[in-house]
């Protein structure tokens, strides 16, 4: 089965990629039955729309690419061998995850880990794919502008006890502490997020994971920065439906955002 979808630029394109690893929900049908079949019906860690959310990016010019795939099958933002993203605490799902973030156990057999051998069947059928594709997509971008910018989108829900105390802010720039991108991107991102009144945090309480810490190498001209947002911003109050309304007003701001992101670099180039 197909891992990842990309959506093409319409028109010109820009050296920036987005990438959507948390959207899927399917699961492959050798492992299906394993799961506890409430919860894969709508599993609740998807980030739910953020593909849809994102839609307006070919139109300026941007390569997307999204998951196919359930996080829970096997999660693209974590490393292939596995390190934890943070040591302070917080309960961090595994690249093979066996609970949902609020520690409920996902299969049926109530497994603690899943065997190593699956992990690398998986990895090799469903993780490889996505990453060697966005890879190729970001090779194309560098070798024709010099540099390029890859976009990391996720949402989650405002409160996860879990993982954080209280509620999140609405968004959060992740950028390695700084590390994934050039300062003056970093700059961009954050004045353009600061709109409409929604609050806005920098590497904290996420700094960005996998993909913005593997990718994110500013002094070979591939930058990277992650944007986490709590789901209330483009979903209903009970955060389970697309609200069109609160989509279209952060919608905006992203368009914004990305197509600054975008003029930065091509002036660069031009430069």
């Amino acid at each position: 089965m197909d891992t990842y979808r990309i959506k093409l630029p319409a028109g010109r394109r820009v050296p920036v990629v987005v990438s959507v690893p948390h959207c899927g929900t399917a699961f492959p049908e050798e492992i299906k039955d394993d799961y506890r079949a409430e919860l894969i019906k709508a599993p609740d860690d998807t980030d739910w729309f953020v593909d849809r959310l994102y839609g307006f990016a070919p139109s300026i010019g941007i390569t997307m690419i999204s998951a196919v795939l359930s996080r829970w099958v096997i999660d693209l933002n974590r490393s292939p061998a596995d390190i934890p993203l943070y040591s302070d605490g917080r309960i961090i799902t595994g690249l093979c995850p066996t609970t949902t973030f609020l520690g409920d156990p996902l299969y049926k057999d109530g497994r603690s880990k899943v065997e190593a051998e699956e992990i690398k069947r998986r990895t090799e059928l469903y993780y490889r794919p996505y990453h060697a594709g966005l890879r190729e997509i970001l090779d194309d971008l560098k070798s024709e502008f010099g540099q390029v910018l890859l976009w990391d989108c996720h949402s989650i829900r405002q409160r996860v006890p879990t993982l954080y105390a209280g509620k999140f802010p609405d968004l959060i720039l992740g950028s390695a502490d700084g590390r994934s991108a050039e300062e003056d991107l970093i700059e961009i991102a954050l004045d353009n997020l600061v709109d409409e009144g929604y609050t806005l945090h920098h590497n904290e309480p996420f700094k960005g994971g996998y993909v913005t810490r593997n990718y994110g190498r500013p002094e070979k001209g591939e930058h990277a920065l992650q944007l986490e947002m709590s789901k209330i911003n483009y979903m209903d109050d009970f955060e389970l439906q697309y609200e069109p309304v609160r989509a279209e007003r952060i919608g905006k701001v992203l368009h914004k955002t990305l197509g600054s992101l975008g003029d930065a670099l091509l002036s660069a180039k031009d430069y």
